[in-house]
């Protein structure tokens, strides 16, 4: 197993992990794990990249594919991959030279059921 290839620890409690904050406050541990997600997201050029990954035919983008529509640096958009991965937002695989990218829909599902508000809110 290659370092861009290392499991996040506790993702697969991720999944059913978190009830609508409307519905009941959020326990320390679950808002330092959502933390981490939320910061990795609060930055704009990795947000294009998540938008970017998810949005790619197939579900996955190679890195290749992902430093043409930025005006930063290739070790810049490694860093920022580098960041997304570790906040457990996309998972990663080398293929030969290049290293593909998808977005993980444990993570996204969490954030969602997160900021859910319910029907007839204001």
């Amino acid at each position: 197993m290659s370092n861009l290839e290392l499991p996040v620890l506790g993702q697969d409690d991720q999944v059913a992990c978190c009830t609508p904050m409307v519905r009941e406050p959020l326990g320390e541990d679950a808002a330092i794990d959502l933390a981490k997600m939320f910061k990795a997201l609060s930055d704009p050029v990795r947000l294009r990249l998540l938008s970017l990954i998810a949005s790619h035919e197939g579900g996955e983008a190679c890195v290749c594919d992902l430093t043409g529509p930025f005006d930063v640096s290739q070790p810049t958009i490694s860093h920022h991959l580098k960041v997304l991965r570790e906040a457990g937002l996309v998972g990663s695989e080398r293929r030969g030279t290049w290293v593909y990218y998808w977005v993980l829909p444990a993570a996204l599902a969490r954030l969602s059921s997160l900021l859910q508000a319910p029907a007839g809110a204001r």
